[in-house]
């Protein structure tokens, strides 16, 4: 396979200038990960950096997945195979899984040899197996990203094969050799980058938001809440994402409620919800974990209770041990908990400016640009060629 790989990149060096910075010359690299927009966005962040220095990269994914949806609004080619689950999934989606992987590995080697990658790129997740195997196979350098405090099964497993490990929490480098460790954490859009701390004021605004379908707990935390926040006087200003499936309900019983603020079902500009608020309540995916720390926002993390792995709890626990984050339990949110919680912030608005200071410190606004940079380095030595 090095071979091969050797022999397109010298037909394409002939005719290829040289990427930005100089390095390595315009390549195509595969990408793969996951199924959640957790997984997939990175890697577009990712794409679009490698676009930019001039490389050819394509995806690998599955039609169900959120990549089908998303990899081809940003232009990116991708290529479908058929994989499901193995975490938390009953036993006929986990004998469908195994009978699916071999089929899967196969058409992921047919990609391979077809596209000939000089690297793979690998966020994870139950798609993420296939590529990885079929890359291995073939000798093709394997970079891996582990978003999360606690890595995934994926990930785990495929620590063996990668040639680098680039992580976003110090916890989780017992998972993977020191010496493949880099802490680059998760590429994040530069929009939350350039929001501004935000000046306290009489009224706390604050973002409630489960993700973009939205979380039954915490719109029902918040809909208990809303009457104790006016009975107590204590102002507040509500942007609430519901999710569709809720926001008949959530915006009716808010309209009758009083309070101040709305209840939307979907958020398309998150970087301008973050810039309005003081204060954020949330679940703590990795995705959610990176955009608060980009923007300096201080949060009430409600980890999901049934993320592989315990994930989401292990990221919420590094954020609030940091003084990032306050840590409410699933099963511990009520209206009158969120309630508490929250007046006790408004009483302090400098805890909210120092939380915000803290969650800047896990910002990695170079990740993208430092992720290529280890692609191109590891293609580089697998070509057998020395970077200008």
């Amino acid at each position: 396979m090095k071979v091969r790989i050797r022999q397109t990149y010298k037909s394409k060096k002939a005719q290829a200038t040289p990427a930005p910075g100089g390095g390595v010359h315009k390549l195509p690299f595969l990408l793969t990960g996951g199924g959640t927009g957790g997984h997939v966005i990175p890697a577009i962040a990712v794409a679009r950096e490698l676009r930019r220095r001039g490389h050819h990269p394509f995806f690998v994914g599955t039609k169900e997945g959120m990549e089908s949806k998303l990899v081809p609004k940003e232009s990116f080619p991708i290529e479908y195979i058929e994989i499901g689950g193995l975490k938390r999934v009953g036993w006929k989606q986990t004998l469908r899984t195994v009978l699916q992987l071999p089929l899967a590995v196969w058409k992921a080697l047919r990609i391979v040899r077809k596209h000939q990658p000089a690297a793979v790129f690998s966020m994870g997740g139950y798609v993420a197996g296939p590529a990885t195997i079929a890359a291995w196979l073939l000798r093709c350098p394997i970079v891996l990203m582990e978003p999360n405090a606690m890595p995934g099964m994926a990930n785990r497993h495929a620590g063996k094969l990668a040639s680098r490990a680039l992580l976003s929490f110090v916890e989780a480098k017992a998972f993977f050799p020191a010496r493949k460790v880099e802490m680059t954490g998760l590429p994040v859009r530069n929009e939350f980058f350039e929001i501004e701390p935000k000046a306290p004021s009489g009224e706390l605004t604050v973002l409630v938001t489960g993700g973009s379908r939205g979380s039954r707990r915490l719109n029902e935390a918040g809909k208990a809440s809303w009457g104790l926040f006016l009975k107590e006087q204590v102002h507040v200003r509500w942007i609430h994402q519901s999710g569709s499936q809720d926001f008949d309900e959530m915006s009716a019983a808010f309209s009758a409620s009083g309070a101040t603020g709305e209840v939307v079902p979907f958020v398309d500009n998150m970087p301008r919800a973050f810039s309005q608020c003081d204060l954020v309540v949330c679940r703590s995916g990795a995705g959610a974990v990176a955009e608060l720390a980009a923007a300096g926002k201080p949060a009430i993390l409600v980890p999901f209770p049934y993320a592989a792995d315990q994930h989401q709890l292990k990221n919420a626990e590094a954020m609030a041990k940091a003084g990032a984050a306050r840590l409410i339990l699933d099963r511990e949110l009520t209206g009158e908990e969120l309630f508490h919680t929250i007046r006790d912030f408004a009483r302090q608005p400098g805890q909210l400016l120092e939380m915000g200071a803290a969650a800047r410190k896990f910002a990695a606004p170079h990740a993208a640009k430092r992720t290529v940079e280890i692609l191109e380095e590891e293609s580089a030595r697998a070509l057998g060629w020395k970077a200008s």
